[in-house]
């Protein structure tokens, strides 16, 4: 699912403060490695190098106002969508798409919720819908 994003975007990048014990791991570690990797830690710097990194974070879950998912918001639309009658997949994947884009604020999506909300506002006073 995220194969595409490199692990060390997730860690925080703080140095930790090593125990004599993984300092002295952390030395058997670079004395037993081979020269090409040996060559890549002297590039960063010894002192810089991290054998005991921390664990990678979670991806942050982006939400809305709500404090719900994209996800979240899909499923309970859908389920009161499936209320009034049966849906297709272009449905569904169009409330995924546009769920998407409210929740990450891009502005494609962000005009279509506007026209919708002023759309919908429009029929009312009109009288097309109670």
């Amino acid at each position: 699912m995220y194969g595409s994003i490199p692990a060390t975007v997730f860690r925080d990048g703080t140095p930790q403060q090593l125990t004599d014990e993984q300092e002295a791991l952390k030395r058997e570690i670079y004395d037993r490695m081979n020269p090409r990797r040996r060559k890549f830690v002297d590039r960063i710097g010894y002192d810089n190098w991290d054998p005991f990194q921390k664990p990678n974070e979670p991806l942050d879950m982006r939400t809305d106002v709500s404090k719900r998912t994209t996800q979240q918001l899909v499923n309970e639309f859908l389920r009161n969508a499936a209320k009034k009658g049966p849906y297709g997949k272009a449905y569904s994947k169009g409330a995924t798409e546009c769920a998407l884009g409210v929740v990450n604020k891009d502005e494609k999506y962000m005009g279509i919720f506007d026209f919708c909300r002023w759309y919908y506002d429009l029929l009312k006073k009109e009288g097309h819908i109670a």
